[in-house]
């Protein structure tokens, strides 16, 4: 992961310097820059995604030009000197153009990334990349600058990367305009990236790539509701999917900042991975599209008794054909909420929270082709390419049209019930007809196009095989309530449906990555996450206090009785403690 260092105070140089390399890049560091090997992931996603989006840019651009030859007319009226001429700009078209990493083009892409620490990203998109013109890479620490120009200097790649000192939103707010606009803005700060959007927003061309990544997923997961207000715009809900939910709130937050400029946006993926969540969105110009934005938010009602939740949108759109224009349409407002005071299934009653972003969050069009490209050389030799084809491979079979997603464990466990084995589930569900999926963000995700009603009632009809003990049937709880319905329906667990155990999972792909490293996590502030120098701050402050009462015994000679006296004293006395900032450990951490 990147970052943009404040200190801007001179530090002195560690003169024991390294060599960190990964794939075709190698930096120089001495210790003092942050460089962290876990997010090698997220480097090679990105790179992945810019030569695939650049090949898709290659043909809109062919698609446009052959446009405007077709309506060019020669004036005597000559259609056949109007055909060799287009035969003869197709030949020199960019779709036809063969273009190579490493090397300049003029028509290539113009990037830009804000928070370029060592400047490591910087360095494998110019290598990496095919149909590069400039890339900026930027950092507000003088001393990570120097860096990154040590660097660049390193690999050779003076003639792609221009190193920025500079604060990165007045760079962006000094690129407004067309000829200083990039075509790709590439975010990846230490924490929420929310400050940055707005640059963002004004110095990306018309149709550009906009990569985000955001690494505080506690705020993000519900943990500090108030905060995320704050940062996001959005309250979050603490719920098993929690992480797909962290997606949608930074994608509301996107749009609601492209909307002030009368933008949208256009998610092509969007993934949860390791401790952070990152999103690729292109950024469109359209007063009228914008108009669309509200029907793709929505609230979320989340019953406090048994997690079901039902999505409320903030907007309606209705056909409304003319003879002039058979495609327009009417916008109105959703009326009443679409939840009683109480739960239908157990009578609890709701949380609140949104709004979030309700459409899909992947192109899965754009996806197929990155998968494809991914599985074919050169990128076939990225490091991470058995994950990304494992985590591709899921995000295509998800269900696009479904918000969020249920976890088999957790329902489960709100009845006490024996979990049910998941490929007997999906089978209940398919056998009803009804469309099931796994999500990316979560291993035993039940994603689906059934009403929650469904799922409880597959529930009932699973506790007449492996009853609760009635001792747990008591009054006021939702096991009571939803077990004392009869079910509806019987369903098929027993013959396990053809479509139950879907590809990647028949194939045994690396879907969810398990902990890489012993210290694994967002790591620290401009320090390197590697080696044995380093120690990291936990680590450093362990057993901190024993060893200071350690070393006060030693120096007072020893505690005396009314020393222990007191200190057992201090132990009976109740602690206080409060429950808003408590983290939830269930819902929030990044399961493997």
């Amino acid at each position: 992961m990147d970052t943009e260092n404040n200190n801007s105070k001179t530090t002195i140089k560690n003169p024991i310097n390294k060599i960190i390399r990964e794939r075709s890049a190698e930096i120089v560091s001495g210790g003092n820059v942050f460089y962290n090997p876990v997010q090698e992931f997220n480097r090679d996603l990105s790179i992945s995604v810019l030569n695939v989006y650049f090949q898709q840019l290659l043909k809109e651009r062919s698609s446009i030009s052959k446009k405007n030859n077709n309506n060019k007319k020669d004036s005597n009226g000559n259609a056949d000197d109007v055909n060799k001429t287009v035969e003869g700009e197709e030949k020199e078209s960019p779709a036809n153009k063969v273009y190579k990493a490493g090397e300049k083009y003029e028509d290539g892409l113009r990037i830009l990334e804000a928070l370029s620490a060592t400047g490591l990203r910087s360095i494998r998109y110019a290598k990496e990349i095919a149909g590069v013109k400039e890339i900026i890479a930027n950092d507000l620490s003088k001393q990570a600058v120097e860096a990154i120009r040590e660097n660049v200097k390193h690999n050779q790649v003076e003639h792609l990367i221009e190193p920025s000192h500079a604060d990165a939103m007045t760079l962006m707010y000094l690129s407004t305009t067309k000829e200083k606009q990039y075509d790709c803005v590439d975010l990846d700060p230490y924490g929420c990236p929310n400050r940055f959007l707005d640059g963002a927003m004004q110095s990306i061309v018309d149709g550009g790539l906009l990569l985000v990544t955001a690494t505080d997923m506690a705020v993000l997961a519900g943990n500090a509701p108030e905060a995320c207000y704050v940062k996001y715009g959005s309250v979050p809900l603490r719920m098993k999917s929690c992480h797909e939910m962290a997606l949608r709130i930074l994608l509301h937050c996107i749009e609601t900042h492209a909307n002030r400029y009368g933008k949208y946006i256009v998610p092509l993926l969007s993934i949860s991975a390791d401790f952070y969540v990152r999103v690729f969105v292109r950024i469109f110009s359209s007063q009228a599209k914008c108009k669309f934005s509200m029907s793709k938010q929505s609230m979320i009602y989340q019953c406090t008794g048994c997690d079901t939740y039902t999505l409320y949108p903030l907007g309606t759109i209705k056909p409304n054909p003319t003879p002039s224009n058979p495609n327009q349409v009417k916008f109105g407002i959703p009326t009443g909420p679409p939840v009683s005071e109480h739960c239908e299934h157990c009578g609890h009653k709701h949380h609140l929270g949104g709004p979030i972003w309700s459409a899909p969050i992947h192109d899965k069009s754009f996806v197929q082709q990155l998968l494809s490209a991914i599985q074919s050389s050169p990128l076939d030799e990225l490091g991470t390419q058995k994950r990304l084809v494992g985590m591709l491979t899921v995000v295509l079979e998800e269900l696009e049209d479904v918000p969020l997603y249920y976890t088999l464990d957790k329902l489960c466990c709100v009845l006490k019930l024996e979990i049910v084995p998941i490929l007997k589930f999906r089978s209940a569900l398919l056998h009803a007809g009804y469309k099931v999926s796994f999500s990316h963000a979560y291993k035993n995700s039940i994603k689906t196009n059934a009403p929650a009603a469904v799922l409880w009632d597959i529930l009932r009809c699973w506790n007449k095989r492996h009853p609760v003990k009635e001792e747990r049937m008591i009054d006021g709880t939702p096991i009571k309530a939803i077990l004392s319905k009869p079910c509806t329906r019987d369903y098929e667990f027993d013959n396990i449906h053809p479509e139950a155990n879907p590809k990647s999972r028949k194939q045994a792909l690396s879907r969810f990555q398990a902990n890489p490293t012993p210290h694994w996590g967002p790591g620290t502030r401009a320090t390197i996450m590697i080696g044995e120098d380093k120690i990291e701050k936990s680590h450093r402050n362990q057993n901190k206090k024993q060893k200071h009462k350690a070393h006060d015994t030693n120096n007072d000679g020893g505690k005396g009785p009314e020393d222990d006296e007191e200190e057992t004293q201090k132990s009976k006395q109740p602690k206080i403690e409060t429950t808003t900032s408590t983290p939830n450990t269930d819902d929030c951490k990044m399961e493997s």
